[in-house]
């Protein structure tokens, strides 16, 4: 017998599943043929550790997760919070390396829960279901002889019954069944988002992989945990877990859709973006905007070397120079 979660779908569900659904269309037809696109792509996954890992407490900023990510030094940061981060970059491309896989087994979870939790678990063993209680805030997840037969079942469901509603649904539905098994002794908020996240890759909802749902749960982590309780106080009814999530889908889509609209014009010539003209690009939607000088010490190369990453972003309209020649600064281009 397969879990069967327990949801009506209301007004505003509709209507948010309806909104979401023309962004997502709107936004696969606009990245078609953008040459930047991996560079998009490098940017989510970077706010999507980022966001994740803080949920739980980590205390790294973003900028320092880009660095992690460039395999730049930390300076001044505990390896563990360090390690939290590397792992879960590692989480995210085994997602990425398995989102077409058609069925998955409890040694997939076991397998991602290793990768995320290994060297950072306060308690438990990295990859085994738990063999002890535990308790998150006032949840009390299932019995240990329960996890397993519980988990069993929702694997049912979603290699199963999933096809048969949208991913928008079923992605934060297996998101908030797992959170409630918590089969993990520890690490299950990063596995639940995680296995959320691979569900909408499954399902070809984001081919591209640049929507990070995460940061909308981070901004207000409060709110996040007040939805997941919700759904326990009403007696596992879903539905307003689903508008709550449906939001955060849709705010993040919206924002995606504003990044497409700044880069994207007719009259850009085609570029083919270079490594470091991505992580340029990326340091100034980070900073907004950049002196020279800022430029060649943050990137560590010779002032005709980023002259030479600036000059075809400036030709093609993708940054733009504002100021005199010595007090000058490169911004993204508006749009």
């Amino acid at each position: 017998m397969s879990y069967q979660p327990q949801f009506e779908i209301s007004v505003e569900l509709l209507s948010l599943v309806e909104e979401i659904t023309t962004l997502r269309e709107r936004i696969q037809g606009a990245s078609v043929a953008l040459s930047w696109i991996p560079a998009l792509q490098k940017d989510t996954r970077t706010r999507n550790v980022h966001a994740s890992t803080a949920i739980e407490g980590n205390p790294l900023t973003l900028p320092q997760v880009r660095a992690i990510a460039e395999g730049r030094e930390l300076a001044g940061s505990d390896i563990h919070s360090q390690r939290e981060i590397t792992n879960y970059f590692a989480g995210l491309r085994f997602v990425e390396k398995n989102a077409q896989l058609k069925a998955i087994s409890h040694e997939h979870l076991f397998r991602l829960h290793h990768i995320l939790a290994e060297g950072v678990m306060d308690q438990g063993e990295a990859g085994r279901y738990r063999s002890i209680a535990v308790q998150v805030g006032n949840h009390l997840p299932p019995a240990v002889n329960d996890v397993s037969p519980l988990m069993f079942e929702l694997l049912e469901w979603w290699n199963n019954s999933t096809s048969k509603i949208s991913p928008i649904l079923s992605s934060a539905i297996l998101h908030y069944r797992f959170e409630h098994i918590h089969p993990f002794a520890d690490g299950n908020g990063r596995t639940g988002r995680a296995l959320a996240l691979w569900e909408l890759y499954r399902r070809g909802f984001d081919s591209h992989h640049i929507f990070s749902v995460d940061e909308y749960y981070w901004e207000d982590r409060s709110a996040y945990y007040a939805a997941l309780d919700q759904v326990r106080l009403a007696g596992e009814n879903l539905t307003g877990w689903l508008e709550y999530s449906a939001k955060g889908l849709k705010q993040t889509l919206q924002q995606v859709w504003l990044r497409l609209q700044r880069f994207q014009s007719r009259d850009l010539k085609k570029i083919t973006l270079t490594p470091r003209q991505e992580t340029l690009l990326e340091l100034l939607q980070d900073h907004g905007s950049m002196a020279p000088n800022e430029i060649w010490e943050t990137l560590k190369i010779s002032r005709q070397g980023a002259m030479n990453l600036i000059n075809p972003l400036l030709e093609t309209g993708l940054i733009e120079k504002k100021g005199t020649k010595k007090s000058g600064r490169y911004f993204l281009t508006q749009r």
